[in-house]
């Protein structure tokens, strides 16, 4: 009986490794835990081959994704838009611009982004000008101006 088998993991594993990694573990523990889970197969030849082809789709998905992210971040560069709320005399807006305004303000130029890509560190609650970022990928951020006046 061998010592220990080969398996080519399908999902993350906590403490054994990541999806699509080739490990070394048990033979009780790949017959009880990981084949029958679906979490684990048996590490043949096409299995690996199999493995390596989705690694390789997946990289070029990201640097595609990475790429389409660049060009809407060097797009966004430019943009700016106004948002008129509610406002007193003193400049204080009656209630708050949020991710929800700007995400509508941006479809009205016919930009259209996901509201979870805006990060506000709080929301806007008096009138002025200010720098609001759009995370577009992990490392990938763009700057649009939002001008806040009152109605």
């Amino acid at each position: 009986m061998p010592a220990n088998i080969q398996v080519v993991l399908q999902q993350d594993v906590d403490k054994v490794g990541k999806s699509g990694d080739l490990v070394r573990v048990r033979p009780g523990f790949a017959r009880n835990y990981l084949l029958p889970r679906q979490l684990a197969v048996a590490a043949t030849s096409a299995a690996v081959s199999r493995i390596a082809h989705a690694k390789a789709v997946g990289i070029a998905r990201a640097e595609k994704a990475k790429k389409e992210a660049r060009d809407a971040a060097a797009a966004l560069a430019s943009v700016s838009i106004s948002i008129a709320h509610k406002a007193g005399d003193d400049g204080k807006l009656f209630g708050s611009v949020t991710v929800k305004d700007i995400e509508k303000a941006l479809a009205a130029r016919n930009v259209k982004i996901d509201k979870r890509t805006v990060h506000l560190a709080e929301p806007i609650r008096s009138v002025g000008t200010y720098d609001v970022t759009l995370k577009l990928a992990s490392d990938i951020t763009a700057t649009i101006k939002v001008e806040v006046v009152a109605k």
